[in-house]
């Protein structure tokens, strides 16, 4: 199945931020965790996630596609 792009610039600049926010403080959780300036095993795996969702949402300001406007649901950005 072929994606064919379905947001606009604003769409695309909005999920670039998000997903380069949410790497940044994956980043940031993760370096406070190898420190032991928190103390706590649930961090490491919302740091992960929070990491892997923002290379998610950048790829899809790269791509210009969006899964949640493909399964029908719309999205004001």
């Amino acid at each position: 199945m072929k994606r064919t792009c379905n947001i606009g610039a604003k769409g695309k600049f909005f999920r670039l931020s998000i997903g380069l926010m949410s790497i940044i403080t994956g980043i940031s959780l993760l370096t406070l965790l190898n420190f032991n300036l928190i103390v706590s095993n649930e961090m490491y795996f919302i740091g992960i996630i929070s990491i892997l969702g923002g290379i998610f949402s950048v790829w899809e300001a790269r791509e210009g596609w969006c899964i949640v406007r493909a399964i029908g649901i719309k999205t004001p950005f």
